[in-house]
């Protein structure tokens, strides 16, 4: 009997992939110059050291880390874009540095800070020439153009020169194009780069709706840790081009379990004097303050919360995620402290 074999559920694979960049050192005094042209003096970079991770088809992942960290590498290097100094890359199967043209035709990358737009062109003429050069079948681009139409609200914009769009109208018109030829996995560098409130929502929105409707594999990468935490499930955080976290956003709470936030609200606007807490802010009557558990205990805070008149009500709670990545960050400084889940 033969053996059913079962297809591969994995959609990303790096294994052991380090990239490595050599900068030229120049210290700009005259008597170097010609010292460096004898002798040219070159710093090793390391982006990524020794990195690996699986990405399961249907995930919706979020890609964090500090300006230096290794997320815009890594994303470079999954497309195609860069190659790694060392070890092996898989996307589907297939190896983005030999098979980077067949690759395409199965993922999307959109970078915030960058379009594929016609500048001096409608939109709709940007997707056009998308179907001709892609060779997206009309029926696929049809189904493709009308959801992204409805879904992205690109109705009012579609018609419009790209130059003359916002930047959250561009956005969408972005996404939008990217999904015409449907895409199996989609790369997101910073997409709420910029945007403002009510367009950051509606592209988190949209994003969540996709990857379970269609079950496409998302890959998004952000400094805004809130809008991580609303969209992905599972996130990995670089630290000096290593995994240092990779786990859940509850998983991530528990690291940082005993930092605490409390309001304090006054019967006036003059903040409280307190010893054991790091005062954060103010708003109005409103005073943000900061403690950790494993320092102060819950009797000892309450405790001089107690001496203190005018407090009309308190409120304590986990520290937001932003302020718990911070903590991480600063952490990681010293890779003796990195955290390893």
């Amino acid at each position: 009997m033969q053996k059913t074999v079962r297809p591969d559920t994995r959609a990303l694979v790096i294994d052991d992939v380090s990239k490595i960049y050599m900068q030229w050192q120049r210290s700009g005094r005259i008597r170097d110059i010609i010292k460096n042209l004898r002798h040219p003096e070159k710093k090793e970079i390391k982006a990524l050291d020794h990195l690996s991770l699986e990405v399961q088809r249907g995930e919706f992942l979020a890609y964090a880390g500090a300006n230096g960290a290794g997320k815009s590498t890594t994303i470079k290097i999954l497309t195609g874009i860069l190659q790694p100094t060392s070890g092996r890359v898989e996307v589907f199967g297939r190896s983005p540095s030999t098979e980077r043209i067949e690759l395409m035709k199965h993922i999307g990358v959109l970078f915030g800070q960058r379009t594929e737009l016609w500048w001096d062109h409608p939109v709709i003429t940007s997707y056009q020439w998308k179907k001709s050069v892609w060779n997206i079948p009309e029926e696929v681009y049809e189904r493709n153009l009308k959801m992204v139409t409805e879904l992205l609200d690109l109705g009012d914009i579609i018609h419009t020169f790209a130059r003359e769009l916002s930047l959250g109208q561009r956005m969408r018109a972005d996404l939008g194009m990217l999904l015409l030829h449907e895409p199996e996995i989609i790369f997101l560098d910073e997409p709420t780069l910029g945007l403002d409130v009510l367009a950051k929502r509606q592209m988190i929105a949209f994003l969540k709706r996709y990857n379970r409707e269609k079950g496409t594999t998302i890959v998004v990468t952000s400094h805004d840790m809130d809008d991580l935490e609303e969209m992905a499930q599972r996130i990995i955080l670089l630290s000096n081009g290593k995994i240092a976290f990779d786990g859940s956003f509850d998983a991530l709470r528990q690291a940082q379990e005993s930092l605490c936030r409390i309001n304090i609200t006054t019967g006036d606007t003059q903040r409280p004097c307190l010893e054991d807490m790091k005062y954060i802010r103010s708003d109005g009557n409103v005073h943000v303050f900061e403690f950790d558990r494993s320092q102060n205990g819950m009797h000892e805070i309450l405790g001089e919360l107690a001496h203190i008149n005018g407090i009309e009500d308190i409120e304590i709670k986990k520290a937001p995620i932003e302020e718990v990545i911070a903590n991480l960050y600063l952490s990681w400084k010293n890779p003796k402290n990195q955290l390893n889940q």
